[in-house]
């Protein structure tokens, strides 16, 4: 098995700089690596990870790409992006391989930021991007899912997008921004909110802390009204995948009950409209805040 080039062991490395270097010949290149984009190879012969397949295509545009899109909200930390994903970069060379999507967008001064080697759009430029394509739903939980990762706010992409008053998609932009909370730990969790505003109830609050007698808090809940102490929980697949989260989680849900919280458990098989009636019947049943109760 031929050994990677020492400047990319571990990463996709350009194959004619590892053949001017001397690291590997053509047999080797040719029979002990799967090309990945033009003129691109992997370090290795294993299935390439999002990571791989971003810096892959930063070398196929000879470095001169700038990381986009999904691509570079995966970079700044966000969680749930496709590892199939394509990878955008704003390039010139619009002739892109199948795996990349190239753009020609407008970059002002401070819209972008080096990660490692690479160049990448800031969180807002990504957020700014992300948030003017695609389905509301879909748009939301990825500019959720990216100020989650990076603390991001509305307001410093709402700032970004005035520096581009004849951009596409900036009425999408405005509604995206509207819905957005980076509290959403998952994209379900950003559905499960959207669906209780369009239903008609008041705004929920994300991530809520709750404490203990010491004062610290034992549980952050999903979503929910803490004036009404009425919470919305989604459940996922602990019970398949991770036993001992899923009784910590039982255990949990009962020490809230015991405080006094309502607490609405969602899972994948309910019904949109069952959802919004049991929240609305459990807040419905604490119309005002009970004395004594807090929620922090």
């Amino acid at each position: 098995m031929p050994r990677a080039p020492q400047p990319f062991v571990g990463r996709p490395f350009i194959g004619s700089e590892a053949l001017a270097a001397g690291f590997v010949n053509r047999h080797q290149l040719r029979t002990g690596f799967t090309r990945l984009f033009p003129g691109v190879y992997p370090a290795r012969q294993t299935t390439p990870s999002l990571q791989d397949r971003i810096r892959a295509a930063w070398l196929w545009s000879q470095r001169r790409g700038v990381i986009a899109g999904l691509a570079a909200a995966a970079l700044h930390g966000t969680r749930w992006v496709d590892s199939h994903s394509a990878v955008e970069l704003v390039h010139a060379n619009a002739r892109a391989p199948a795996g990349v999507v190239v753009r020609r967008d407008l970059l002002l001064a401070g819209e972008t930021v080096r990660i490692g080697e690479m160049t990448v759009t800031t969180p807002a430029r990504t957020a700014f991007d992300l948030g003017r394509v695609g389905q509301l739903n879909s748009a939301v939980a990825r500019v959720d899912a990216l100020m989650n990762a990076t603390g991001l706010s509305a307001t410093a992409v709402a700032e970004l997008a005035a520096a581009h008053p004849r951009a596409r998609g900036l009425r999408r932009l405005e509604a995206t921004l509207a819905l957005t909370d980076g509290g959403a730990q998952s994209p379900r969790e950003t559905w499960l909110r959207l669906l209780l505003v369009r239903a008609g109830l008041p705004a929920p609050r994300t991530q809520i802390p709750v404490s203990g007698p010491g004062g610290y808090p034992f549980a952050y809940l999903d979503l929910g009204w803490p004036e009404s102490m009425v919470a919305v929980e989604y459940d996922g697949d602990h019970h398949r995948s991770d036993r001992r989260q899923y009784v910590r989680d039982i255990r949990r849900r009962e020490r809230l009950e015991r405080m006094g919280w309502i607490v609405v458990t969602v899972v994948a098989e309910d019904r949109p409209d069952r959802i919004v009636e049991r929240v609305r019947d459990a807040l419905e049943r604490r119309s005002t805040v009970r004395p004594g109760r807090s929620s922090a």
